[in-house]
């Protein structure tokens, strides 16, 4: 059974959105890129929320420009080659192959995606990974922790959940960024 993995880049005090601006630097170096491409190598599937989708399909293109660090052609390649589930009411066309929209979230047909994948899903974005918390698919968390604060925004977590999780990996970057992965207990 494959796992379902939830991970953003946070803001120290735990915004996945900021509600004005970034959410602060560290991410963007080669060091912390190439650690996530290794990361998220062997997912078989993401599931987005629209807004991620329209933020992610750029990889779709990404080789196509003009001198493209190996790291980010390798990011490309590795999301090209992953099947992607968009969740949206309003979105008509998808823009990348290995793609397919969804027009509702059902717990159920993730909690099968799950039992029949041979590979890792994760789920990305805060509205949409609140509706996996709330169903109990998620198994693990990965946060990518900024050194900034943004004081508002979309949290990591959705109110009004209470979770008890096991810190299994952490790593501290030389830009400042701190990756932290908890697993469910």
């Amino acid at each position: 059974m494959a796992k379902l993995i939830y991970s953003m880049i946070t803001s120290l005090d735990g915004y996945a959105e900021a509600a004005e601006g970034d959410l602060g630097t560290g991410a963007e170096v080669q060091e912390v890129h190439t650690f996530i491409n290794d990361l998220f190598r062997p997912v078989g599937t993401y599931l987005y929320g629209r807004r991620i989708y329209e933020t992610m399909v750029y990889w779709e293109t990404a080789h196509t420009e003009p001198d493209q660090p190996p790291h980010i052609l390798q990011y490309a390649r590795d999301w090209q080659a992953a099947e992607k589930i968009v969740y949206s009411t309003t979105l008509e066309s998808v823009a990348s192959a290995k793609t397919r929209i969804e027009r509702t979230f059902d717990p159920d047909a993730v909690r099968k995606l799950k039992a029949e994948a041979d590979h890792d899903l994760t789920v990305d974005g805060p509205n949409l990974a609140a509706q996996a918390i709330a169903a109990g698919l998620v198994d693990e968390y990965h946060l990518f922790i900024t050194t900034s604060v943004v004081g508002g925004g979309k949290r990591f977590f959705p109110d009004g959940v209470r979770l008890d999780l096991e810190l299994v990996e952490e790593r501290a970057f030389d830009s400042g960024l701190i990756y932290a992965r908890y697993r469910t207990r």
